[in-house]
């Protein structure tokens, strides 16, 4: 981590783990990727190296982010998908310029030309999000129990009852308040 900027939230699906780059959106939210340099290093470790990020196209970034958050979050209370939302993830998606490569374990991993640039990237993570929420992929989208956290994550477990976006995190605060809420109570 570099000095002041918050470690990355990393999971296992691609889309939801971009929109965790901006996390406690419900109280005082933690920007992760404050600066195009960071965008690219999210990339990077995402399996989407890109040389390099204008102030622009962390723009673009941000602006599919909360488009994917939006449509997810639809998606998961069942409600409409919002328009303007979804048009931001399916303009991303086919701006993009990426291949799908499959790997000798056998999965899918996205590949981007030698000039790729982060307009690519966001076309595989506007893909992503448009395969899970087209119920493409097995498992289903969630809200994090958290009351400030409200992220949207991808339940993959085998009851699809998950709670919390992440365990360490946002399920370990809510242990802890519960606990310390009934030391009080029981002294």
């Amino acid at each position: 981590m570099r000095a002041g900027i918050p470690d990355f939230r990393l999971g296992t699906v691609l889309a939801t783990s971009f929109t965790a780059t901006l996390t406690e959106r419900c109280g005082d939210a933690v920007e992760r990727i404050p600066t195009p340099q960071r965008l690219v290093d999210w990339l990077a470790v995402s399996g989407l190296t890109v040389e390099s990020c204008t102030a622009a196209q962390l723009g673009l970034a941000r602006e599919l982010r909360e488009s994917i958050h939006a449509v997810a979050t639809a998606a998961a209370l069942q409600d409409a998908l919002p328009a303007a939302a979804v048009q931001v993830l399916n303009d991303r998606s086919v701006q993009g310029r990426a291949a799908a490569v499959l790997t000798p374990e056998g999965r899918r991993r996205w590949q981007l030309g030698s000039a790729s640039s982060v307009e690519d990237a966001l076309g595989v993570i506007a893909a992503d999000a448009i395969g899970i929420v087209a119920g493409e992929r097995d498992g289903k989208l969630a809200l994090c129990a958290s009351p400030t956290c409200r992220a949207a994550f991808f339940d993959t477990s085998q009851s699809r009852t998950r709670k919390w976006c992440d365990m360490n995190t946002c399920g370990n605060r809510q242990k802890k308040a519960r606990f310390h809420a009934n030391q009080r109570k029981n002294p």
